[in-house]
């Protein structure tokens, strides 16, 4: 048995295809497996989320109900007791996040493949996966070629697990060179796309026109300040509206951070449509319209607007030059517009960033491409797991929790198409 790729998705299938008596060979073309997640952990391993069920499906979005059969078989609560069995326990934040307690990923790595190995697992480093092997006998359908240290070589095994990540930090190893290989073999993949990502901006020029990126002036003096407690709303394609509050952070030439990653999906699919997206940025989301009307319309005497706003409102920093880089001089000037504008700053966003840039990546393997167990309806005992195939979801837990959870599906498919029970054979800490 063949898995190429040795992120989360790869390792779950592993662990439940050696639980199920399963001879597991697993390649990576890097030089040890699971460095994304290792990547992930620095500030705190986020294993999964602790909200509803219903709720935390739905943070898949458009493809939700092709990701909740998974999270039904191995969901949050799933993946805590599975980090219980590891030796790790876990504990919930205040935002519902759920982290091992000393937030390392390291610890939970080393007790997984020392957990695999002991169950047979066999690890092949710096193979890199690049094809199937050029024939036309439906015995060669599952081998597969690596280029390897020692050359190119042909493995062939009686099913093979493909989980070879998405697009974004290819220096890990996802890089999204596969799919050229799956779509000359009729696999309908949809593009790759950035996902969980910043955006480039645009700010207002002396004449009020929108010019890209951010003003000189703005750039050198907030470039890495961090905006808290603010609300971002946009509206995106088909009238898909997004609304939270929380924190980001200014770049060099536009946006990042938590709440940017949460809205992303719909602010991509609307530049892509519209060439922009305009987020509305409410800057003391815990105050009411009618409060800072009455502020700002204060009368401010011999003070300077900028003291004024901080005195009154407590704007001050980023937060108030973005009204200086957002709005044109007539708007700062007026103090009903700029009452309006605080509570609704519009922002505009040309680009997304780059894809290896993207925390994670939207698009993959159609779920139409394969049946209710993972394979490849073209392709026969080859199955597809993790962030190769076609969804998203933000940040939070959300992304390992569906990358373990299709692991579990295409492990457990792989173990149904041998003609074994998946149930019976299961890992304990899995069921």
């Amino acid at each position: 048995m063949t898995i190429v790729g040795g992120g989360p998705a790869g390792l779950m299938a592993a662990e439940v295809l050696a639980g199920g008596g399963v001879q597991v060979d697993l390649y990576d073309a890097m030089p040890s497996v699971g460095r994304k997640f290792l990547l992930a952990g620095r500030g705190g391993l986020n294993l999964t989320h602790s909200e509803a069920l219903d709720a935390f499906v739905n943070r898949y979005g458009e493809r939700r109900a092709s990701v909740a059969p998974m999270l039904e078989r191995f969901g949050a609560t799933a993946m805590r007791a599975w980090a219980q069995g590891l030796g790790i326990a876990t504990f919930v934040g205040s935002s519902g996040r759920v982290f091992p307690v000393d937030l390392k990923a390291a610890p939970l790595l080393r007790a997984w493949l020392h957990r695999l190995r002991e169950r047979g697992v066999r690890f092949h480093m710096r193979h890199r996966w690049v094809g199937w092997v050029a024939s036309e006998s439906s015995a060669e359908a599952n081998a597969v070629v690596f280029e390897a240290p020692q050359g190119t070589c042909a493995v062939r095994a009686d099913a093979v697990v493909l989980a070879l990540g998405g697009a974004s930090w290819a220096r890990l190893g996802s890089d999204g060179a596969w799919a050229p290989s799956l779509r000359s073999r009729g696999i309908d993949v949809a593009p790759l796309r950035p996902s969980n990502c910043g955006f480039d901006a645009s700010h207002a020029d002396a004449q009020g026109q929108l010019q890209p990126g951010w003003s000189e002036h703005f750039r050198s003096r907030h470039a890495g300040a961090p905006l808290k407690n603010v609300a971002l709303a946009c509206v995106g394609p088909g009238g898909l509206r997004f609304a939270q509050a929380g924190e980001f952070v200014i770049t060099s030439g536009g946006v990042e951070g938590s709440l940017v990653y949460s809205a992303s999906a719909v602010l991509r699919d609307a530049i892509e449509v519209d060439g922009h997206a305009v987020a509305h940025l409410d800057l003391l989301p815990g105050r009411s319209a009618e409060w800072v009307v009455r502020e700002v319309a204060h009368p401010r005497g011999s003070r300077s607007l900028a003291t004024h706003l901080k005195g009154r409102l407590g704007l001050d920093g980023a937060k108030a030059a973005l009204l200086y880089e957002l709005l044109p001089r007539e708007v700062i000037a007026d103090p009903q517009r700029l009452a309006v504008a605080i509570k609704a700053l519009p922002l505009t966003l040309l680009a997304a960033r780059p894809i290896d840039e993207a925390i994670s990546t939207a698009g993959g393997v159609r779920f139409d491409a394969v049946d209710a167990n993972g394979m490849l309806q073209a392709l026969p005992g080859v199955f597809c797991a993790g962030e190769m195939l076609d969804w998203e979801a933000p940040t939070g837990g959300y992304l390992l929790t569906a990358c373990c959870a299709s692991g579990v599906w295409a492990g457990e498919g792989v173990l149904r198409y041998l003609g074994r029970n998946p149930v019976a054979h299961c890992a304990a800490p899995m069921c």
